[in-house]
């Protein structure tokens, strides 16, 4: 007998709470100035408790090539990532019109 998500009801191969929850979410992403002068976009506003973050986080830093980590609920990413970062969002499935760019 396969395992049932206690979110959905669902058998976990069927389970859709992670793609539900991509659409929910309202994020954020911006650039702030650090140390020395060096730009970090910050990713945020996700709810950690449907959306594995740190997974996240590595194919983010994989795909713009930098360094980067997890802080909180959020992502940090070395350097001005901005633009990448949104559409590599929309191409996990999460809403564009969710995403706020500034």
């Amino acid at each position: 007998m396969p395992e049932i998500c206690p979110i959905c009801g669902l058998p976990k191969d069927l389970c859709v709470c992670e793609e539900i929850a991509k659409e929910e979410q309202k994020i954020k992403v911006y650039v702030t100035k650090r140390r020395f002068g060096k730009l970090m976009t910050v990713v945020e506003g996700f709810d950690a408790d449907l959306i594995d973050v740190k997974d996240l986080a590595k194919k983010l830093k994989d795909i713009c090539a930098c360094g980067g980590t997890v802080k909180k609920d959020s992502i940090e990413l070395q350097g001005d990532h901005r633009k990448k970062a949104e559409d590599i969002l929309i191409g996990m499935g999460f809403s564009k019109n969710m995403i706020d760019v500034r």
